[in-house]
């Protein structure tokens, strides 16, 4: 996103209760994706959000519309849309219904190719493209080079190129928009009109304004975007020549994703639907390394939050669990998807066994953050050890399902003997971390949460046959017994922090529902006794209703972040609905209802009816679920989504409740909720 694209949002989205000006949202359309490129397809209008999963910026923005004569119909001004996912792919169709006919558009990424296709009944039409390349993230020292049907645009390393099936009737160059634009209270309108004979205009510009002939009512748009030190300029013709004489029909594009499709089959899946898209999702959201994306950036310039495009390895490694978890139960095929996290970790730990606050995903080099306390000068604080804890819970769940891979099991066992070492050295006497930041990344303390992903940890190790585990089982009992210290007997829940001088925080906190997933895995190598239960049976059920929000002006509803939450609230005066914790509610309440199961505890039906009720929220059809299947990360009271869209997240673990509750009978009230075997 560039400035001039911020300023311009601003200027339209300011006075906005709901928008939060300056930002480039994906609150609506859907994506396609491919080995690193994502594209996000909205009505008549498609830009690129994959620079962080490939280090290739692409497109800044775009328009598409039908030309006829001197009239021109640009679907996102004159066009009701309707936009659907071929089956179970990323293929995306949007149908435009112009005044001139119907337009059905198919857009499908291939790798780091994008590929538009456009259907019409117009005769005598031409398909008009406004595109903005901006290759490095540059608007300005751009060049182009134009090969019979195809134009390079180009910076330094990153060359772009554009082209047709078709081929072009014309096209024309535009330099980006004057300062007068720039100050201009207005917003400015693209394309904007043709230059004023300045020859540079036509060549030193990524925005061109293309108009494509059609075909027996059809047309294919293909931009592919090339880094120079991997892709020669004549290999890149080529793959644009195939692209160009292969996918001009609706069937070569529907072959193409069934093949690129991440599951083959989903009708025999429990909520195929839910499913299908949680995978889908984390797809498009992973880059080349493996690791994951938070979400589409939509605030690049940090106007309102800290950026969404880098790796947390807290989010990465707990979706990367998820995954794993519900692989073994589903049978999903993604043991590439296990093999590819665990080598990134083992690739992107630090030589003190703990990992950074975040890195960029298409390479695992260190990205902007704030918690890099062990990267530099000071008293250590500014690091979240929850992040360190998460990761060595996946990479010893993996290592204890098995690893194909002889080397890679090898780099495993190392990286975690590095790993628990440093979990070691932040686990204070008294059997809980140090102080640090927490998962919300907004506070610092001894917290709850961080305390359950070294329970989680801990017990993960002691689970497997390595060396480390009886030292493993030692230290997860010592984090066991250390929990009570967090106990707040008349709230019925577990604190928030403990937080110096000032003892316990009493503000209920969803993080801390990671509590019940790490005493299910500490109750696979020890036992959880009956006034435990008790307690995290409170804690769940109580935290729940402490968090649970119903807004009156609209049909949501679901739980909040924590106690006292003030970010992104715009104007309305209270917390907003997270997606995140309303699905932590709904997969803690399932992991609790296992715990029970397994401890022949009857409670189990109640926590398990309490998991279906938070579950269907978030479920397509659900209040807290987009129709285009999308979980976005908060909402406001009105029912308008806000932030990230999608996240990767609350995806995992929508995903991971429903594997649970299928595998253990929750899924329907009319089951039995059954113990582990």
């Amino acid at each position: 996103m560039q400035l001039r694209d911020a300023l311009d949002d601003y200027k339209r989205s300011s006075g906005d209760s709901t928008l939060f000006p300056g930002e480039r949202r994906t609150l609506s359309g859907r994506f396609s994706g491919g080995d690193g490129r994502l594209v996000h397809i909205d009505e008549g209008v498609i830009r690129d959000f994959g620079y962080p999963l490939s280090g290739l910026t692409g497109l800044e923005r775009s328009r598409f519309g039908l030309s006829l004569g001197d009239e021109k119909f640009w679907f996102d001004d004159d066009a009701t849309s309707t936009q659907t996912y071929y089956e179970d792919t990323g293929l995306v169709e949007t149908v435009h219904e112009t005044p001139i006919g119907e337009v059905t558009e198919l857009d499908l990424t291939i790798g780091n190719a994008h590929l538009t296709h456009f259907e019409t009944v117009a005769e005598h039409a031409e398909i008009i493209a406004y595109v903005s390349l901006a290759p490095d993230g540059r608007h300005s020292r751009l060049g182009q080079l134009h090969h019979e049907d195809v134009i390079e645009v180009y910076h330094e390393t990153e060359h772009d190129f554009l082209g047709s099936s078709t081929g072009f009737a014309g096209i024309r160059g535009q330099i980006p928009a004057s300062f007068d634009d720039l100050i201009s209270e207005e917003p400015t309108e693209y394309p904007r009109p043709p230059h004023d004979g300045r020859y540079a205009e036509d060549r030193l510009s990524g925005d061109l304004v293309c108009w494509l002939p059609l075909d027996h009512g059809s047309t294919t748009l293909i931009t592919l975007l090339t880094d120079w030190e991997e892709t020669d300029r004549d290999d890149a013709l080529d793959q644009m020549e195939t692209f160009r004489t292969e996918y001009t029909d609706r069937a070569a594009f529907e072959a193409a994703a069934a093949e690129t499709a991440p599951l083959d089959d989903t009708d025999d899946l429990p909520l195929d639907e839910s499913v299908s898209a949680d995978v889908r999702v984390l797809s498009l959201l992973t880059g080349t390394t493996g690791l994951r994306m938070a979400g589409p950036d939509f605030d690049p310039y940090y106007r309102h939050s800290g950026g969404y495009g880098y790796t947390w390895f807290r989010d990465d490694a707990e979706i990367s669990l998820f995954v794993l978890e519900s692989d073994k139960h589903l049978d999903l095929g993604l043991d590439d998807w296990h093999a590819r996290s665990a080598r990134a970790y083992c690739e992107t730990q630090r030589p003190d066994g703990s990992w950074p606050h975040r890195v960029w995903p298409h390479n695992g080099a260190l990205a902007p953050g704030w918690a890099n306390a062990r990267l530099e000068a000071g008293d250590g604080v500014d690091y979240q050890a929850d992040q360190t804890g998460s990761v060595i819970a996946f990479l010893a769940s993996y290592y204890e399902s098995g690893i194909d891979d002889p080397d890679l099991e090898s780099r495993v066992v190392d990286t975690l003997e590095d790993a628990v070492d440093s979990l070691d050295e932040t686990l204070l006497d008294d059997g809980r971390p140090m102080v640090c930041q927490n998962a919300w990344e907004d506070s610092i303390g001894r917290f709850t949460h961080t305390t359950a992903t070294f329970l989680e940890a801990y017990s993960a190790l002691a689970a497997t046959d390595l060396p480390m585990a009886d030292h493993a089982l030692e230290q997860a009992h010592r984090v066991y017994h250390a929990i009570d210290d967090l106990w707040l007997a008349d709230r019925g829940l577990y604190a928030l922090r403990e937080h110096g001088a000032g003892g316990l925080d009493r503000r209920a906190d969803s993080a801390t529902l990671g509590l019940i997933g790490a005493h299910l895995t500490y109750d696979q190598v020890a036992t959880v006794d009956d006034d435990r239960l008790d307690k995290l049976d409170s804690h769940v059920h109580t935290m729940i209703e402490a968090l649970w929000h119903e807004p009156a002006d609209s049909e949501i509803a679901g739980l909040y972040r924590y106690e006292g939450d003030g970010w992104r609230q715009g104007e309305q005066g209270h917390e907003k609905i997270w997606t995140v914790s309303t699905g932590w509610g709904a997969n803690a309440a399932a992991q609790l209802a296992a715990l029970l199961a397994d401890n022949d505890d009857d409670r189990a039906v109640d926590a398990a009816s309490r998991a279906r009720e938070l579950l269907e929220l978030v479920t397509p059809g659900g209040v807290l679920c987009e129709d285009t299947s999308y979980l976005p990360e908060q909402y406001f009271d009105t029912g308008e989504p806000d932030s990230a869209t999608p996240l990767g997240w609350p995806h995992a673990l929508r995903l991971a409740t429903v594997s649970l509750m299928d595998e253990r009978g929750m899924l329907y009230a009319a089951h039995k909720v059954v113990a582990d075997d």
